[in-house]
C-alpha cells in the first residue's frame, strides 16, 4: 500500500510538471500572437489620418470654425436687427437696415480676425 502511494505521488508529480510545460508553451504562443497584434496596430495607427491625436486635432480645428463662423454671423444678424428697428422708430425705411447690416458684418469680420490671432485685442489698455 506503501508502494503505490509512492507510485500516485511520482504520476501526480510527473504529470504536474508536464502540464507546467504544456503551460508554459501555451503562454509562450499567447505572448508570441499578442506581440504579433500590438505591432500590426501600431503599425495602422502610424498611419495619417488614423490616430486619436489627429481626430482630437480634427475637432479641435472645428470648433474654432464653428467659434468664428457664429461671431460673424451674430455681428451681422445684431446689425440688421438694430438697423430694422431703428427703420420702425424713425420711419426711415430702407436706410438704417442697410447701414446697421453693414456695420454689424464690419463689426463681425473685426471679430472674426481678433478671435483668430490676426490682429492684436485692443480693448485691453
Amino acid at each position: 500500500m506503501a508502494q503505490g502511494t509512492k507510485d500516485g505521488e511520482d504520476g501526480s508529480g510527473n504529470k504536474s510538471s508536464s502540464d507546467e510545460a504544456a503551460l508554459s508553451a501555451r503562454l509562450g504562443s499567447l505572448d508570441h500572437r499578442l506581440s504579433e497584434i500590438r505591432d500590426s496596430r501600431k503599425i495602422r495607427t502610424d498611419q495619417p489620418g488614423v490616430g486619436s491625436g489627429d481626430g482630437a486635432a480634427r475637432a479641435s480645428a472645428m470648433a474654432r470654425g464653428f467659434r468664428l463662423s457664429s461671431e460673424l454671423v451674430a455681428g451681422v444678424v445684431v446689425g440688421a436687427l438694430i438697423g430694422w428697428g431703428f427703420d420702425r422708430l424713425l420711419s426711415t425705411s430702407p436706410f438704417g437696415l442697410i447701414v446697421f447690416f453693414l456695420l454689424g458684418f464690419a463689426a463681425g469680420v473685426l471679430n472674426v480676425i481678433r478671435s483668430a490671432g490676426v490682429a492684436p485685442d485692443r480693448t485691453g489698455r
